[in-house]
C-alpha cells in the first residue's frame, strides 16, 4: 500500500481498518482517494454520531442510535420562522443517507430505523478537533438566524472538514 502512497491504519481494539493518503511536502503525491465535504447539516449529524460513539464507549457498549433522534437533534438547526419545512427535513435525510454512504452508520438487522455508529468515527477525527467544532456550532446555533446566514441556517454552506477527512476512507 506504501507504493500507492496509502497508509492502512489498523486498530485491532475496535476491529476496525481504513486507508489513509500519505501526505508529503517533498514529492508530488498521487491522490488516489476521494475527499467528501460536508455540509452544515451533514457535519452537525457528524459532531452528534461522534458524542454517541464516546458516550457509548465509556459505558463499553455498541453506539446505536434511531433516526428519530438524529433528527430531533438536528431540528435544532432549523432557523426560526423557516418557511420551507420540507426542504430542511430533506437535509436531515439527506445527511442521513450521506453518513451511510460514508460507512459512519450501518444499518442493525431487523431494525430499519435503528444505526449503529462506526468506530472508524473516532479514528478519523480526535477529539481536539470534534471539540473546536462543537464550540463553533454551538456559538453559531446561539446567535440569531439572520447573523449565522440563510444559507448556513438552511444547510447548504459547506463545513471545513476537507483537513480532517483529506483522502481517508472507511473499509
Amino acid at each position: 500500500m506504501h507504493d500507492l502512497f496509502l497508509e492502512v491504519v489498523i486498530d485491532h481494539e475496535q476491529r476496525v481498518a481504513f486507508t489513509r493518503q500519505v501526505v508529503s511536502e517533498d514529492l508530488d503525491v498521487p491522490i488516489l482517494l476521494r475527499k467528501s465535504s460536508l455540509t452544515y447539516i451533514e457535519t452537525a449529524l457528524l459532531l452528534f454520531l461522534r458524542q454517541r460513539l464516546t458516550q457509548a464507549d465509556a459505558q463499553g457498549d455498541r453506539a446505536v442510535v434511531a433516526l428519530d433522534e438524529m433528527q430531533q437533534h438536528l431540528s435544532v438547526f432549523e432557523r426560526d420562522g423557516n418557511a420551507d419545512h420540507a426542504k430542511f427535513e430533506r437535509q436531515i435525510v439527506n445527511a442521513v443517507d450521506k453518513a451511510k454512504k460514508l460507512s459512519l452508520l450501518q444499518s442493525i438487522r431487523g431494525s430499519s430505523e435503528r444505526y449503529e455508529v462506526s468506530p472508524t468515527l473516532k479514528l478519523l477525527f480526535s477529539a481536539e478537533e470534534i471539540q473546536d467544532l462543537m464550540r463553533t456550532y454551538a456559538a453559531l446555533t446561539s446567535k440569531p438566524a439572520a447573523a449565522v446566514g440563510d444559507d448556513v441556517a438552511e444547510g447548504e454552506e459547506q463545513a471545513d472538514l476537507g483537513d480532517n477527512e483529506d483522502g481517508e476512507e472507511a473499509l
